[in-house]
């Protein structure tokens, strides 16, 4: 994500549109891949028993999937700890700046209660710490583990900026398509790379030695997938050739969003000489995969279109404001209209999966 843009950020608040009441999909992930953060946190625990275990969660967003993550992690460490007493929990929670940070924090007063009543442990501090996550955030050799879901697939910037004739490079697109030219995944990968790199070196600064991150990711994997970030460009491109938005607007427009393969994760990861990749793990998600839909009517037409509603919910909370940067209100709702007409044909001919890379490091000790 940009580091000096406070638009991106997933839709605030706990309204029908916010993140916080559309991002079942996202804990669909998470609850898949929690088996490579058990297996983490029971390393961790192996190796060092910390009085004081602190975790910091990268691009926490908003809502309940953030306190998901905090209690995965003390429940994880309790059954780690066999031959030693609970720590003390130090959790970090961060994000930009312009993240709604309030609506997870007024969570906080039940988690606390429920803590207590379901653990009898109350030693649990939760803290807010804004900033981009591609630099430092953290004194040195102070965190015990990283937890990152759903984040590193977004850039620091737009990664066409420093191309010098970037309205023309990927003409009518504002992300990778299959009519892209080379040069525009070159100029996502080297913005991803360097990104990646910048996260990495950082991480390793912070973390204690023998320290451990687990980090989540949208990623590219065998046969070509759709992507969301695809189809929004395929549609704001049909409607840039009906007239109904400004080319100026869409030529300035790039969504920063790079999703590498297996190898361009490695790459970067070994480049990185303190860590060492312990695991790399696919997981594939289908996009309605946990929707579940009242009345047991999933297999009709209602049901089919109710879970391509949300699949439509999903998408928007995590990129209107961003979309609000360049489009009006009006754009933005056809924009979704559209969006939900386009994936339902493509669901009848074709699946629509996420692959999400689950990575465990450790840092040398």
């Amino acid at each position: 994500m940009e580091r000096d843009q406070p638009s991106l950020h997933m839709n605030s608040g706990k309204g029908e549109m916010s993140y916080a009441n559309n991002s079942s999909i996202q804990r669909q992930m998470m609850l898949k891949a929690k088996f490579i953060l058990e297996e983490t946190i029971t390393r961790l625990y192996r190796d060092s028993s910390p009085n004081c275990m602190k975790v910091a969660d990268l691009g926490c967003s908003v809502g309940p999937n953030t306190l998901l993550v905090i209690s995965n992690i003390i429940n994880m460490v309790d059954t780690a700890c066999t031959h030693c007493d609970l720590p003390t929990f130090q959790f970090y929670l961060n994000d930009l700046f312009g993240n709604d940070f309030n609506t997870t924090i007024k969570l906080l007063p039940d988690f606390y209660t429920k803590l207590v009543q379901y653990k009898g442990h109350g030693s649990c501090f939760i803290n807010i710490t804004p900033g981009s996550f591609y630099g430092r955030l953290f004194p040195s050799n102070s965190i015990n583990l990283f937890h990152s879901s759903n984040s590193l697939h977004w850039l620091s910037q737009d990664p066409l900026l420093e191309c010098k004739d970037a309205a023309s490079v990927n003409k009518g697109h504002c992300h990778i398509v299959s009519t892209s030219p080379p040069e525009v995944r070159k100029a996502y990968l080297k913005q991803y790379q360097q990104d990646f790199k910048l996260f990495l070196r950082s991480r390793s600064e912070e973390l204690v030695p023998g320290g451990a991150m687990v980090l989540m990711h949208l990623g590219y994997h065998e046969t070509p997938r759709r992507t969301s970030f695809e189809i929004v460009s395929l549609i704001l491109n049909d409607m840039l050739m009906e007239g109904l938005i400004e080319e100026a607007k869409l030529e300035s427009f790039n969504i920063p969003v790079y999703e590498p393969t297996v190898e361009e994760v490695k790459h970067v990861i070994q480049e990185e000489e303190s860590l060492f990749l312990e695991r790399l793990e696919v997981v594939i998600t289908a996009w309605d995969e946990g929707i579940n839909i009242e009345g047991g009517d999933d297999d009709s037409f209602h049901g089919e279109n109710v879970r391509v509603e949300i699949i439509s919910k999903h998408v928007q909370a995590a990129m209107e404001p961003l979309l609000s940067e360049k489009f009006d209100a009006e754009v933005i709702k056809e924009l979704f209209v559209r969006f939900q007409k386009k994936i339902m044909q493509i669901m009848k001919v074709e699946k629509l999966e996420s692959a999400t890379f689950v990575i465990s490091i450790t840092k040398k000790a």
